[in-house]
């Protein structure tokens, strides 16, 4: 399986099936038709193209139904909850964070903020959405046991990355990856430090991926970037 990052939080997984993850990309370039999209809440930088691209797409309960409303065929989830399409198993986490719409008017709750673990051809991602540090992400790890664990790093809106090398230390994931740092100025980050840190105290690497960048999964110990 390859995982190409087109910047941001969005994601793209390709294996037996490709899985877009939060289609929001600043250069508004989107990466090749996706068979299943993913989005972990409502902001607008999350949400990005899942309207304009009407894809399968997998959201929150109250995420879903406005969805549906604009025409994108969407299945509703809930935290805790999960589902299979064309045999790739995702269920939705828990993420300490909000949500909302603004598209209407002054705008309307989304829906809970959540992440997801998707397990497709043998591998287990787990990516985090938006969210603070929570302790339960242990739990994430002792069920799901995943491969890899994209992780926002930005602050402000999101934990940093001293929150987030807890994160990665509770997940336990072989890879982990940073997201949602250096859109903005707001959420500019060093990812190599964060990378640099964890590899010197754990048995986990680190991928710093630039906008377009696209790796083989196939051996997330191996991987170095």
């Amino acid at each position: 399986m390859y995982l190409t990052y087109p910047g941001h939080s969005c994601i793209l997984l390709e294996g037996s099936r490709r899985i877009l993850i939060d289609p929001f990309i600043p250069s508004g370039e989107l990466p090749p038709d996706a068979d299943l999209i993913c989005v972990t809440h409502a902001h607008a930088d999350h949400l990005g193209e899942t309207v304009t691209l009407k894809k399968p797409t997998v959201a929150p309960n109250e995420l879903a139904k406005y969805l549906i409303a604009k025409g994108v065929p969407a299945e509703a989830l809930n935290i805790g909850g999960g589902i299979t399409v064309d045999g790739i198993q995702i269920v939705m986490t828990q993420a300490i964070h909000s949500s909302w719409l603004e598209d209407a008017g002054g705008g309307y709750y989304g829906g809970s903020a959540s992440g997801y673990v998707i397990r497709m051809d043998g591998i287990t991602v787990y990516h985090a959405g938006d969210t603070a540090l929570f302790s339960d992400m242990k739990l994430i790890g002792d069920l799901y046991h995943p491969d890899v664990a994209l992780l926002p790093i930005g602050g402000r809106f999101t934990m940093g990355p001293d929150e987030a090398m807890i994160a990665a230390s509770y997940i336990g994931a072989p890879l982990v990856i940073p997201i949602h740092y250096n859109t903005w100025e707001k959420i500019e980050q060093d990812p190599i430090r964060f990378k640099i840190a964890i590899e010197k105290t754990t048995d986990m690497k680190v991928a710093v991926l630039a906008p377009g960048d696209r790796i083989d999964l196939s051996d997330t110990k191996g991987i170095t970037i």
